[in-house]
């Protein structure tokens, strides 16, 4: 099934994202993080691309084809530009048709300094035009709601995010916002750009003080007020901060459902648990 197929039934959709495990660990590892998941039904599954080396490539294809076949869920496999050249791109499109994986999300992806950029796709509007030519794929892409950190300006951001529809995106994933008005802003913004595609929101739960800060810092994401106190009281006390992270979470991914959004992509850090209490709380508003 196309991803894209699974919108405009009348419900929003739901979706995860898992991450293959550490290098030296065993892909084994994951079959705990997917056990836990397969209960809460999530509509589909991502799993994450690795910097470079073909050991994260085949990795992320394994737990695709693990999720479509064990598991009986829909799974989109993450490609990058900076670690995957036209070669690496049609042996892993190969390998995922075979193993009845029908989709893909076209990123540029972080540049790791231990692995050198794979130079044949620029843009990720580039990836998905050449995935698109080379086989019946449902192909997706990611936005962000308060623009690419590297985006000069808003209009910039749109303007690329419209090239990346055009060259057939069919499904966009947005990064990770903690102020669902910023969302809902760039919902507006894109749809009068004529971006019609399904657009779900990207939540991460605030499980760690210092991992969220870390990643804010990474991707240029905002933190709103209401969130920066409750880091402020419960950031040094982790049961705290994990229980007030996730009634956040359940808070956001309520105000958006209210507010029409079409999907919600719940970014799991492979932690079932989480995932399950923020699923089970949701259950009944998103069939609404």
């Amino acid at each position: 099934m196309k991803l894209c197929e699974l919108f405009g039934k009348g419900r929003t959709v739901f979706s995860c994202e898992v991450f293959p495990p550490k290098r030296n660990d065993p892909v084994d590892s994951i079959y705990q993080t997917l056990d836990g998941l397969k209960d809460i039904r999530p509509d589909f599954i991502s799993v994450t691309f690795g910097a470079g080396g073909s050991q994260v490539n085949q990795t992320t294809r394994d737990i695709a084809a693990l999720i479509e076949n064990r598991y009986h869920i829909p799974a989109m496999a993450h490609l990058t530009c900076v670690a995957a050249g036209k070669e690496d791109v049609d042996r892993l499109l190969a390998d995922l048709k075979s193993d009845g994986v029908e989709n893909v999300l076209a990123l540029r992806g972080d540049v790791n300094p231990d692995y050198p950029p794979k130079p044949d796709f620029k843009y990720a509007s580039d990836l998905v035009s050449y995935i698109r030519a080379r086989g019946d794929f449902g192909v997706s892409a990611a936005c962000y709601p308060e623009g690419h950190l590297e985006s000069p300006d808003l209009v910039s951001d749109l303007r690329h995010l419209r090239e990346k529809v055009d060259a057939g995106a069919q499904h966009l994933v947005s990064q990770l916002f903690f102020d669902n008005d910023d969302f809902f802003r760039f919902l507006e913004r894109a749809r009068i750009a004529g971006i019609n595609v399904p657009i779900e929101a990207g939540i991460m739960p605030v499980l760690s003080k210092n991992s969220i800060q870390r990643m804010v810092s990474m991707c240029g994401a905002s933190l709103p007020s209401k969130l920066t106190r409750i880091l402020a009281r419960y950031g040094d006390h982790p049961d705290a901060l994990r229980e007030a992270g996730i009634a956040y979470a359940i808070d956001q991914i309520s105000d958006l459902i209210a507010g029409g959004v079409e999907g919600i992509h719940l970014y799991t850090m492979n932690n079932p648990d989480v995932a399950r209490q923020i699923a089970g709380s949701i259950n009944s508003i998103r069939k609404v």
